[in-house]
């Protein structure tokens, strides 16, 4: 069976149209026109957008839509399953880049955080061991002043029974009067009642508090968990086509969506986070996000790639 570019030749031949005229009806490029007839795929745009100008074709050539895509798969199957296949090896290998990037960040966060719960737990801990230390010393001086107490020393009494003579001089009589005297004063000294220890207060050094992390605490300031209500919200995509055009849009990780968009109409998304478009006539589309509009994404006719539209 004929390819699908030699077919379209011959029937726009036979009927007397000049690829111009042929573009000109369908608004599609004159070289995308004339590259379809010579089969030379790798200048047509993605599959999608290729099979939107097959249609336009044989609807301008009053063919079957379906019998013409038909041939176009067959035609072009090969050589757009090898372009399939290096667009996945490629998204394949962007996933795992982030991916790797992700874990990078993860294991930079935890080391972080292991550092400032270590300070922490180190100033904490030397602080509790210099408060120790100033109560030791201070319990430590108590000590050492009540053992170098001097203890008073006692004379021994004589018994009862003894007498000092009568007769002895008058340096002997005043010797024993201030031996008594001491004696006594020695004894009246032993039945007074010892006054009680003066009980020191512990100092307030050695109540530790353990701060939970918080705002006042070792760790505030660190917020470790964010989160913003506008994240919630939807994301809308609204698209409005000036001139044919073949859309493709992905909604967050969904699956590609594709459309054909003719001049006038309009279509809308729903998201959560992102929009990933490529269009095959970036000049031919109007877009807005959120109602906000967005810049041009290109001439007319030039195909536009991975646009990413996000908050």
């Amino acid at each position: 069976m004929e390819s699908i570019g030699e077919f379209f030749k011959q029937v726009r031949e036979a009927k007397g149209l000049t690829i111009d005229e042929v573009s000109s009806k369908t608004r599609i490029r004159a070289d995308f026109v004339r590259a379809l007839e010579e089969g030379n795929f790798s200048k047509l745009p993605d599959q999608v957008f290729a099979k939107g100008f097959v249609r336009s074709y044989a609807r301008s050539l009053g063919l079957d839509e379906e019998d013409a895509i038909q041939r176009f798969i067959r035609s072009a199957g090969a050589f757009y399953e090898k372009q399939d296949e290096r667009e996945r090896l490629r998204l394949r290998q962007l996933e795992e880049e982030r991916k790797r990037q992700a874990n990078r960040k993860v294991v930079g966060v935890s080391i972080a955080m292991a550092a400032v719960a270590l300070v922490v737990l180190l100033s904490r801990e030397q602080s509790t061991t210099i408060r120790h230390a100033d109560v030791e010393q201070v319990f430590g001086e108590q000590t050492n002043g009540e053992s170098t107490k001097e203890e008073p020393v006692v004379a021994p009494s004589r018994e009862s029974g003894e007498s000092e003579p009568a007769m002895g001089g008058g340096k002997q009589s005043d010797k024993g009067a201030t031996s008594a005297l001491s004696s006594s004063t020695e004894q009246t000294r032993r039945h007074e009642p010892t006054p009680p220890p003066i009980a020191m207060a512990r100092p307030d050094a050695l109540s530790v508090q353990t701060l939970s992390p918080g705002a006042d605490g070792p760790l505030g300031g660190i917020s470790f968990e964010g989160g913003s209500s506008s994240a919630d919200e939807p994301l809308v995509l609204d698209l409005e086509a000036t001139e044919l055009s073949w859309v493709v849009v992905q909604v967050d990780n969904g699956s590609p969506q594709e459309s054909l968009l003719r001049p006038g109409e309009k279509v809308r998304w729903k998201g959560h986070h992102q929009f990933v478009l490529t269009l095959g006539n970036a000049g031919g589309v109007k877009a807005e996000l959120n109602g906000k509009p967005q810049k041009p994404f290109g001439p007319s006719g030039k195909v536009a790639r991975d646009i990413v539209l996000k908050r």
